[in-house]
């Protein structure tokens, strides 16, 4: 007899469960995910597509809502006659102005509120106090203070872009964890180092808060200031063209402040994703 050798063949066989373990789920991402490039432009250029189709089909009164193309039309022969220039000039000095200042006093107010009882006893309330009256009925006031010149105008623009950044601020300082200040005075630190280091880095998320409503607050309030007694920049153009019904000039100032608002809001956010690119949120 010849001996008859046999060979087992081995089929792989499925992995065989452990006792007690849970199968394996797959993680749900609950972030929104990465940020497309260009991404705010999105709905922009959707209603600019919207007003467009909605023109070319008639769906709009060309007398009360021009066409986009008749909008460029009037921008161009406006800045071409150099009218538009002047306005965008006169409107942005007057912006920065009361901006620039707006910026300083909410600053210097929060931090002297939010690192002193004291501080904190004599600012807070006023400022509130402001915040509750409409800071567009003070205009009266003012003009009677310091005349119907730019100053008014600047000062007014002042109030409604400091209540903002003060009030972000001041919100950030005292959120700020106690225990980082107990930690500061067990190491030592001095008064301008714990400044420096704990107190600028715990209020800075909620200060660019304050910033981005503040850059808006700015322009808000310049559209209205610019229509009293005024004789250029962008309001006064609209003012004077909604006396003469030329609805394609009162555009043309609504997209230069809506670019304008954009670009700069814009700005402040690039700002604030350098200077805290340490913080990880939903956005990055």
């Amino acid at each position: 007899m010849t001996a008859m050798t046999t060979t087992t063949l081995h089929t792989p066989t499925a992995p065989t469960a452990v006792a007690g373990e849970r199968p394996r789920e797959r993680r749900r991402r609950l972030a929104p995910g990465k940020q497309l490039p260009a991404a705010r432009l999105a709905g922009p250029l959707l209603l600019l597509a919207l007003w467009a189709a909605a023109s070319a089909a008639g769906r709009l009164d060309p007398g009360a809502i021009p066409a986009p193309w008749t909008v460029v039309d009037t921008g161009v022969r406006l800045w071409t006659e150099g009218t538009l220039t002047t306005d965008i000039l006169t409107s942005l000095q007057r912006a920065g102005s009361g901006f620039a200042i707006g910026l300083a006093a909410g600053v210097t107010l929060a931090l002297a509120s939010g690192l002193s009882r004291t501080g904190e006893a004599l600012i807070d309330g006023t400022v509130n106090l402001n915040r509750a009256i409409p800071t567009l009925g003070l205009i009266p006031l003012f003009i009677l203070w310091l005349g119907i010149g730019e100053t008014f105008k600047i000062a007014i623009i002042a109030i409604v872009v400091y209540i903002p950044i003060y009030l972000n601020t001041h919100s950030a300082l005292a959120g700020i964890d106690h225990r980082f200040v107990e930690l500061a005075e067990v190491q030592g630190l001095s008064r301008l180092r714990f400044i420096r280091q704990i107190v600028i880095p715990g209020a800075l998320p909620g200060f660019f808060v304050g910033l981005r409503l503040g850059v808006t607050g700015s322009w808000l309030g310049l559209v209205v200031l610019e229509q009293i007694n005024a004789t250029s920049g962008l309001g006064y153009m609209m003012f004077q063209a909604t006396n003469y019904g030329q609805s394609d000039v009162i555009l043309v100032g609504l997209v230069v402040y809506g670019i304008f608002g954009l670009i700069s809001d814009s700005a402040v956010r690039f700002i604030e994703r350098r200077v805290l690119s340490w913080r990880r949120t939903l956005s990055n």
